[in-house]
C-alpha cells in the first residue's frame, strides 16, 4: 500500500522561515508567435502525476538580487529554444492534448524567497524531504493543472550561505533527459555562452503521431485517488525518505559480485545496483516467500524507437518496464538472479515492444496515476548519467540535488551521481517507515566493512 510523506517536524524549514518576497513571470526575450504541438502517446499517461519537483543548493551566491537577475536575464534566452515550458495545455475540439505557445501567454512562474536563518549545510545534511517543502513551488499539484497554470515554476530562496533553486516541470510535456537539457542550457547562457549548443528536438511527433482523444478538461477528472495526497488516515503508513550514498568502490564491489559468476555477458552498473536495490527491500519488507514482487524501470526509449530519436528530443520519451516474481526468489537466489531478470526486461523492450504497448494503450487509453507501479514495488526513476553536477550557473557545481516532495511512494528510487564524481552514485529511497529501519541497519545493503 502506497503512504503519505511523513508529516513536518519541529526542525523543518516551514512557512515561519521561508517569506516570499517577489513573483513574476518570465518569457522568452524576443518574440515567438503562435507554436502548438500534440501531446503523444508517450506523454498522455503522466497527466495525473503531480509536477516533477528538482532541488539544488548552492553554496555562495552573496549579491542575491544580482544572482536573480542573471537567472532571469538567462530564463528569457534559454526560452527561446525551449519556449513549450513557457506555455500551456490545451485540449482541442477532439479531446487530444498539445503544449501551445503563444507570446500573450504569462511564461514561466519564477518566485524569490528569503530563508536566511537556514544554512546550506543543513539542507545538504537533510535525509529526508520535510525541509524542502517550502522551497519548492507545486507541491501536489497534478500535471492536468498545466491547463491553468504555467508549464514550469521556478523558487529562488536566498539561504544564510547560499541559494536554493526549487523547480517543478510538468511532467506531461518532459522527461528526466530533457530537464537536464533544459538546466544544463539554461546555466551556459548564464555563464556566457551566446547560443545553446544543442537546441532541443520539438516534434514530438515524429517518435509518434496517433491522435489520442481523452475525456479529461480539469483536474477532478483525473482519476479519483490521483487528485490529492491521503489525508492522514491511520491505516496508510508513512513513508520515510533517505540518500544512500555508494562511493565507487562500493559500487565497483557491488558489480564485482553480481558478475562474479562470470556470465556470458557482464551486467552493467545499473543491472547490478538495481538488482542490490531490489534485493535489500525485498528483505526490509519482510515479505512472506510467495507475495510477489515488481521491479519498474522507466527506461529511456530515444535509441529503442524506429526511427531512433536525437538525445535532444524535448518531451517524454520514456516507458515504465516491469518484472515480476516471488519474493522468495529474489532473496534465496544469488543476486545474479535479480539482475538477469531487470536485464530480461530491459533487452526484450525494443521497438517492436515499445510499439505494441502504444497500440494497446491509444486503444483503450488509462491514466494511470504515479502510484500505480505494481504490488510490492522498486521502481527506479532518474539516472546516474545525468551530469546534474555540472549545472553551474557561474558560481559553482551544486552542494546538492535532490528530488522533491512529488510522485513518491513506498519503493520510489531515484538515481543520481554522487557528488564526488567517479562511478559513485546517490540512492534516493522512499519507504514505508519501519521497512525503513530495518534497510538503515543491513550492512550488506550498506556494503559496510
Amino acid at each position: 500500500m502506497a503512504g503519505e510523506l511523513a508529516k513536518p517536524d519541529d526542525n523543518n524549514v516551514g512557512s515561519s522561515s521561508v517569506k516570499t518576497v517577489t513573483s513574476t513571470n518570465v518569457k522568452p526575450k524576443k518574440p515567438i508567435g503562435r507554436k502548438e504541438c500534440q501531446l503523444v502517446t508517450f506523454d498522455l499517461p503522466y497527466l495525473a502525476f503531480f509536477y516533477n519537483q528538482k532541488l539544488l543548493i548552492y553554496k555562495g551566491c552573496e549579491d542575491f538580487e544580482d544572482v536573480v537577475q542573471k537567472l532571469t536575464e538567462g530564463l528569457a534566452l534559454v526560452l527561446e529554444e525551449f519556449y513549450q515550458l513557457a506555455g500551456k495545455l490545451e485540449k482541442d475540439e477532439d479531446g487530444v492534448f498539445k503544449v501551445v505557445y503563444d507570446d500573450d501567454m504569462d511564461g514561466v512562474e519564477v518566485v524569490t524567497a528569503a530563508a536566511e536563518e537556514v544554512g546550506v549545510d543543513e539542507l545538504t545534511a537533510e535525509e529526508g524531504t520535510s525541509k524542502f517543502k517550502e522551497l519548492l513551488p507545486y507541491n501536489g499539484i497534478l500535471n492536468l493543472e498545466g491547463l491553468q497554470r504555467p508549464l514550469l515554476a521556478v523558487q529562488l530562496t536566498k539561504l544564510k550561505d547560499g541559494l536554493a533553486m526549487g523547480c517543478a516541470f510538468n511532467h506531461a510535456i518532459l522527461d528526466g533527459t530533457s530537464t537536464w537539457h533544459f538546466m544544463s542550457s539554461w546555466a551556459d547562457i548564464c555563464k556566457g555562452a551566446t547560443s545553446i549548443s544543442v537546441p532541443p528536438f520539438l516534434e514530438r511527433t515524429k517518435a509518434r503521431n496517433t491522435r489520442v482523444k481523452l475525456n479529461l478538461s480539469k483536474p477532478s477528472d483525473a482519476p479519483e485517488h490521483a487528485k490529492s495526497e491521503s489525508n492522514g488516515d491511520a491505516a496508510v503508513p508513512l513513508l520515510r525518505e533517505k540518500v544512500f550514498k555508494f562511493s565507487e568502490s562500493a559500487i565497483d564491489e557491488i558489480k564485482a559480485k553480481v558478475n562474479a559468476g562470470n556470465p556470458p555477458k557482464p551486467f552493467s552498473t545499473f543491472q547490478s545496483l538495481s538488482a542490490h536495490i531490489w534485493q535489500a527491500i525485498t528483505r526490509a519488507r519482510e515479505l512472506a516467500v510467495q507475495d510477489y514482487t515488481v521491479f519498474t524501470v522507466f527506461a529511456d526509449c530515444r535509441k529503442r524507437v524506429e526511427p531512433p530519436m536525437p538525445e535532444s528530443y524535448f518531451g517524454n520519451l520514456i516507458q515504465a518496464i516491469f518484472t515480476v516474481t516471488a519474493a522468495g526468489l529474489v532473496l534465496s537466489n544469488p543476486i545474479e538472479f535479480g539482475a538477469g531478470l531487470i536485464r530480461n526486461a530491459i533487452e526484450s523492450h525494443n521497438a517492436e515492444a515499445i510499439n505494441k504497448r502504444n497500440e494497446e494503450w491509444e486503444s483503450k487509453p488509462i491514466i494511470f496515476q504515479y502510484k500505480d507501479a505494481g504490488v510490492n514495488c522498486v521502481a527506479v526513476g532518474s539516472s546516474p548519467r545525468f551530469k546534474v553536477y555540472e549545472v553551474d550557473f557561474g558560481w559553482g557545481s551544486p552542494e546538492s540535488v535532490r528530488s522533491g516532495l512529488n510522485n513518491r511512494f513506498d519503493g520510489m528510487v531515484y538515481l543520481y551521481p554522487g557528488k564526488s564524481g567517479g562511478r559513485s552514485i546517490d540512492v534516493e529511497i522512499s519507504l514505508e517507515g519501519k521497512a525503513m529501519e530495518r534497510l538503515e541497519k543491513d550492512k550488506e545493503f550498506l556494503m559496510e566493512v
